[in-house]
C-alpha cells in the first residue's frame, strides 16, 4: 500500500502532481491520457491553459544549469534509468537511502534504550508510536513551511533541526520524557520535509513521468528499508551500546544535508515568500482548507489514504496471529516482510514495464480490488497462505504510481509544497490509526477475523472513493459544479 517509508515504523523522510507539456515525448513516455486532469476548484479559471507548465530543460541542460525542470529527452535511456540521468535526482535519492536506513537502526536502538531504561514495555512500544503521532500536528500547523521557503533552504535546515535532536538524545543525562519528546519533535519535522521533498521533485523531474518515476523509486527505497534497516540494526546493537546505534543517526541526518545543499540547485519559494502580513500558521490552515475543499483533490488524497489504513491490520497483528497458528518465531518475519516485497515487485512492475497510459488505466481497478487477498484470512489460513495473501496485498500498492500522476496534476503549483505535506501526515496518521483500531478490535475478535473485516471493510470504502474519483474526473463535472469551484476559488482569494 501507498507508503513513502518503511511500516509499520515512521522515518523522517516519509515515509506518499499538473503535468507538464514537454516537447515531443518519446512513444513509451507520453502523458497519461485517461483521467488525470486537475480538479476546477484550486484553478484559475482565467488563467492560460499553460499556466503550470514553465520552460522545461533535458536532464542534460538541467545538469549544466540552465533551466528549472528535467524533461525527457528522447536520447535518454528509457524507464528508471532516465530518472538517475537527472543530477539533482542522484543527490536527493543518495540523500533519502543515507538517513533513512539511518534512521530505522536509531528507531530499533531508541526503543531498546528506552526499555533498558525503565523495563517498561509500555514505554518501548510508545517510542514507536510516537513516530506516527505528531505526523497530523507537524503537518497541518507546518505545511506551509514547504511553499514559504525555498525548498533546498527548508530541506537542509529540517536534516539538521533533526541532527541536533538525535544529537541531544545521546546525552546520558537526558531523562526518558526528554527521549520522548524528542523523538516527537523528529516526527513533527518529518511531514514537512517529505512534503518539500515531494514538491521539489516536480521542480527536478518536471511534472510527467520522470516525476512519477522518481516518486516510485523513493517509495521503493522506503519499503526497502524495513527489509534491511532493522536487520543491521539487529547487528549493530550486537556491536555498539544503543546509543551508539543512535549516533550513526546523526551522521546520516548531517551526511543528507550536505547532499542536498551541495547536489540540488537553490529555486525560490513557491508562494513568493507567503502572503502579505499572512502568519505561517494561517498559511498553512488555509492552504489545507483549499486543498480538503476541492472535491477532486480530497477524493484523490483520500485515495491515497484508505487502502493504507486498513492493509496495516495483518502487519500490526502479525505476532499475535502467528502464535494463534502455532508458526514458529521465524514466522513472524515472513508475515511482517511479505507485503513489502509484493510492493517492491509490483512497483517495479508498473513503472518498468507498463506506459504511464497504462499506469493511468489501471489505478481504479487495482485499488479497488486490492484489499481483497486479506479476505483470505476468513479462514484462519496456515503460514503459506497467508503470506502469499500478504503479497498478493502489497502488490496492490501498483496504483499509486498512477494516483501520484493524478495528484500533480490536481494541485496548483503554488499549494504544492502544502497539498503533498498534508498528504504525507495524513498517510501516515491513518497507519497508526489503522494500527490502534486493528490492536482494539483484536481484543474482542480472533485475529484472522480481524483481518479478514479489515479487507472487507476497506474494500467498501475504497469502492465508494472509486465512484468519487470517476464522478471528479476532468470533463465529467457538471456546469453547476464548475462554477461553483470558480466561486470558491475567487472568495478564498
Amino acid at each position: 500500500m501507498p507508503n513513502d517509508r518503511p511500516a509499520p515504523v515512521d522515518t523522517p523522510r516519509t515515509p506518499t502532481a499538473p503535468a507538464a507539456q514537454v516537447p515531443a515525448p518519446p512513444p513509451e513516455r507520453a502523458a497519461p491520457l485517461p483521467d488525470p486532469g486537475p480538479g476546477p476548484t484550486l484553478r484559475d479559471p482565467a488563467a492560460p491553459a499553460d499556466r503550470a507548465a514553465p520552460a522545461a530543460t533535458t536532464p542534460s541542460a538541467l545538469a549544466s544549469g540552465a533551466g528549472t525542470r528535467a524533461v525527457p529527452d528522447p536520447a535518454a535511456p528509457p524507464g528508471y534509468r532516465a530518472v538517475f540521468a537527472v543530477t539533482e535526482f542522484r543527490a536527493v535519492f543518495a540523500a533519502h537511502l543515507l538517513s533513512l536506513l539511518g534512521v530505522v537502526v536509531s528507531e530499533l536502538a531508541l526503543t531498546v534504550l528506552v526499555y533498558d531504561l525503565t523495563r517498561s514495555p509500555l514505554l518501548s512500544a510508545l517510542t514507536f508510536a510516537l513516530g506516527l503521532l505528531p505526523y497530523m500536528i507537524g503537518g497541518t500547523l507546518f505545511a506551509g513551511i514547504a511553499d514559504r521557503y525555498p525548498a533546498r533552504r527548508v530541506l537542509v535546515v529540517c536534516d539538521l533541526l533533526c541532527a541536533a535532536c538525535v544529537a541531544v538524545m545521546l546525552a546520558p543525562a537526558t531523562p526518558v520524557a526528554g527521549l520522548l519528546a524528542l523523538r516527537c519533535l523528529v516526527a513533527a519535522i518529518a511531514p514537512v520535509f517529505t512534503g518539500t521533498r515531494m514538491a521539489a521533485l516536480t521542480d527536478i523531474l518536471g511534472e510527467g513521468d520522470l516525476y512519477v518515476l522518481g516518486r516510485s523509486l523513493l517509495r521503493i527505497v522506503s519499503q526497502s528499508a524495513m527489509l534491511i534497516g532493522f536487520g543491521a540494526g539487529g547487528v549493530l546493537l550486537t556491536v555498539l551500546s544503543p546509543r551508539g546505534a543512535i549516533t550513526v543517526t546523526v551522521v546520516t541526518f548531517l551526511g543528507s544535508a550536505a547532499l542536498l545543499r551541495f547536489g540540488t540547485r537553490d529555486r525560490p519559494a513557491r508562494s513568493g515568500g507567503g502572503e502579505p502580513g499572512g502568519t505561517l500558521l494561517g498559511e498553512s490552515l488555509s492552504g489545507a482548507r483549499l486543498i480538503l475543499g476541492d472535491r477532486r483533490v480530497r477524493a484523490l488524497m483520500l485515495l491515497f489514504w484508505a487502502p493504507a489504513m486498513f492493509v496495516v491490520a495483518p502487519e500490526a497483528l502479525a505476532a499475535p496471529y502467528a502464535d494463534a497458528i502455532g508458526a514458529p518465531p521465524a514466522a513472524l518475519g515472513l508475515l511482517l516482510c511479505a507485503m513489502a516485497v509484493g510492493h517492491i515487485g509490483a512497483e517495479l512492475f508498473a513503472g518498468s514495464a507498463l506506459s504511464p497510459r497504462h499506469r493511468s488505466r489501471i489505478v481504479l481497478p487495482v485499488a479497488a480490488v486490492g484489499l481483497l487477498p486479506l479476505l483470505v484470512y476468513v479462514v484462519r489460513p496456515g503460514l503459506p497462505l497467508a503470506v502469499a495473501a500478504l503479497v498478493l496485498a502489497g502488490a496492490g500498492a501498483a496504483y499509486v504510481i498512477g494516483l501520484d500522476q493524478w495528484f500533480v496534476d490536481a494541485v496548483p503549483q503554488e499549494l504544492r509544497g502544502r497539498a503533498m505535506t498534508l498528504l504525507t501526515a495524513g498517510l501516515m496518521t491513518v497507519q497508526g490509526f489503522g494500527m490502534a483500531l486493528a490492536g482494539l478490535a483484536a481484543e474482542f475478535f480472533p485475529v484472522h477475523q480481524v483481518v479478514a473485516g479489515s479487507g472487507l471493510l476497506g474494500t467498501l470504502c475504497t469502492l465508494l472513493l472509486v465512484v468519487e474519483v470517476r464522478r471528479t474526473a476532468p470533463g465529467r463535472m457538471s456546469d453547476t459544479e464548475e462554477r461553483d469551484g470558480a466561486d470558491r476559488h475567487v472568495t478564498s482569494g
